[in-house]
């Protein structure tokens, strides 16, 4: 007999949690708990100053955070989806906390997993874990976005060493990095290199004025004339293949990370419709802004649905880097679509930082376009179902 007192809770309406386990729960508790008192309390003021604490890769490292999906060297070796749920919680703290973490762990300490030589490993992977050392990931260029094997970073070896001259940007955490994993042309082909931000050569400038991830650090990179040895080189890949093996790994962050954004708005919806009265009563029992609730509910959980899904895809080995595209490509314009319209139903008080909302909304215009825009995912889709290639 099914159970009538049974009510939907408002924050997770079709009990998605319970497809997690034990463990994936504790890391979505913990990792909100952190983002509750140490994130939503400051962020608004990171966002207006255009800044994010360094400390706070301390703080994201002793919880096991940063590089939490890879095994060994001081990383937690936890499943997909434990990853999933932490990114999902900390872009409702802000973008930014889950750019940070997503770069560190996806695009620094993954290739350096993955591809990396033994002595790189040990250098310099249990220091990311703790979150003593920062990382970066440069690949994208002023005229090389979408198209990364039209970059012009060159690496050229002289004698055994390499020698790199180029320009990287928009690279998050590209100012405060102790270590930068850059791709560059090389006679081989694409290949990767683990570069100590210390060397000569390497400057790195903070990007200013920007109206969207203000609470994250964005960078140019220069690379003039850079010396490194020959054991820089990442030498378990030799081509585009491996920036986009990366990418692919921050791409999957994203589409739990969207969710993230798209609940904080629609919690912070529900809560000031709730309270808010205008022609005497509370402007949740009006038909309009119930019917905008309920739509941003079915988003919200939908996407989340989806996350999980491929989370557990992944886990089993299965997910197809078409799969991550449909993922971040759907769920970053549900999570738009809602932060919109959060921020009408806030009226004014939408676009202040008082309100989470419009920083959100900002925030998610950059993700609808880093880490493959809305259009390269399309195309991807488009591909993997009429197996023909549309890019060229």
């Amino acid at each position: 007999m099914t159970n009538t007192t049974l009510t939907p809770d408002p924050q997770d309406f079709l009990a998605l949690e319970q497809l997690l386990s034990e463990e994936e729960r504790m890391v979505a508790h913990t990792v909100r708990q952190l983002v509750n008192e140490k994130i939503k309390p400051n962020v608004g003021e990171w966002f207006e100053n255009h800044e994010f604490p360094k400390e706070m890769a301390l703080e994201f490292g002793k919880l096991g955070m940063l590089g939490m999906h890879l095994e060994g060297y001081g990383c937690a070796g936890m499943s997909a989806v434990a990853y999933g749920s932490a990114c999902l919680e900390l872009e409702a703290g802000d973008s930014g906390a889950r750019s940070f973490v997503s770069v560190q762990g996806s695009l620094a300490m993954f290739p350096i997993w993955k591809f990396g030589s033994e002595e790189q490993k040990q250098e310099w992977l249990p220091r990311m874990a703790a979150g003593e050392a920062i990382g970066c990931f440069g690949l994208t260029e002023p005229d090389s976005g979408s198209d990364p094997s039209s970059m012009r970073t060159t690496a050229r070896r002289d004698g055994d060493d390499w020698i790199l001259n180029g320009t990287k940007m928009w690279i998050t955490n590209g100012s405060i990095a102790d270590v930068a994993v850059i791709w560059a042309q090389t006679d081989e082909g694409i290949r990767g290199f683990v570069v100590d931000t210390r060397t000569e050569g390497y400057q790195a400038r903070k990007i200013e004025k920007k109206l969207s991830l203000r609470a994250s650090i964005t960078a140019e990179i220069v690379l003039d004339n850079v010396r490194l040895p020959g054991s820089a080189a990442l030498p378990g890949v030799v081509g585009i293949k491996g920036p986009l093996s990366c990418l692919n790994e921050a791409r999957f962050g994203i589409l739990f990370g969207a969710v993230g954004a798209a609940r904080d708005c629609y919690e912070a919806a529900l809560d000031y419709t709730l309270q808010r009265t205008q022609f005497g009563k509370p402007l949740a029992g009006f038909q309009l802004t119930q019917g905008k609730l309920a739509d941003m509910l079915i988003r919200v959980n939908r996407a989340h649905l989806l996350a999980i899904h491929l989370g557990k895809l992944k886990d089993a080995g299965n997910l197809t880097p078409a799969q991550i595209s449909f993922g971040k490509k759907d769920n970053v314009a549900q999570a738009l679509h809602v932060a919109r319209e959060a921020r009408g139903m806030l009226g004014a008080s939408g676009i202040t930082l008082e309100y989470p909302v419009i920083r959100h909304m900002n925030n998610l215009e950059s993700v609808y376009t880093y880490e493959g825009t809305n259009e390269v995912h399309t195309l991807v889709l488009g591909q993997a179902v009429t197996k023909i290639g549309a890019f060229r």
